[in-house]
């Protein structure tokens, strides 16, 4: 690879980094073809972008970065993970294929800044997607509004069973 062809290819994966909310580092070392396209076609689907890139060319695009915390992880063959959106999704399918393929290992990674350990992306991983945390929060929104119009009904409607019951006793006295 030429010097421009090492510029561009640091450039573009600098601008990468920078609007990626999370990155994770995993080793590759005896997946086949067919797995790593298998890996990559999963991710795409939640818009995250699985390279390859020497690791001294991703060192260089990540000075100056929230990811230049990963540097001490750049041993060996590495794959890396970019994500600008949902960054539960992204996890989950990295994990779970980590679990279907043991040659696939998860090192590290970044969330906004953040170190994450193998461990920690596990856990992210574990957690309910955007869509369900968001039914969840309306879910609950939905159910204290209801709550309370049934306590500020409650005393009109009690109210209004008083009186029904006094007209009851008045028609029975007559």
């Amino acid at each position: 690879m030429d010097r421009k062809t090492k510029e561009e290819v640091i450039a573009a994966l600098r601008e990468k980094i920078q609007n990626a909310k999370l990155v994770v580092l995993a080793d590759y070392s005896g997946l086949n073809v067919e797995e790593i396209t298998t890996l990559r076609n999963t991710l795409r689907k939640s818009d995250t972008e699985l390279r390859v890139v020497k690791n001294t060319l991703f060192e260089i695009a990540s000075r100056e970065t929230d990811v230049a915390a990963l540097e001490s992880y750049l041993n060996g063959p590495l794959a890396i993970a970019l994500n600008s959106g949902d960054v539960v999704e992204p996890a989950k399918i990295l994990v779970d294929f980590a679990k279907k393929n043991a040659k696939l290992e998860i090192i590290a990674g970044t969330l906004e800044g953040k170190v994450l350990t193998e461990g920690q992306i596990q856990a992210l991983a574990e957690l309910p997607s955007r869509d369900v945390l968001l039914a969840k929060l309306l879910s609950v929104m939905v159910g204290v509004q209801t709550s309370l119009v049934t306590v500020l009904s409650a005393v009109p409607r009690g109210f209004v069973q008083v009186l029904d019951g006094y007209r009851a006793k008045k028609e029975d006295n007559n």
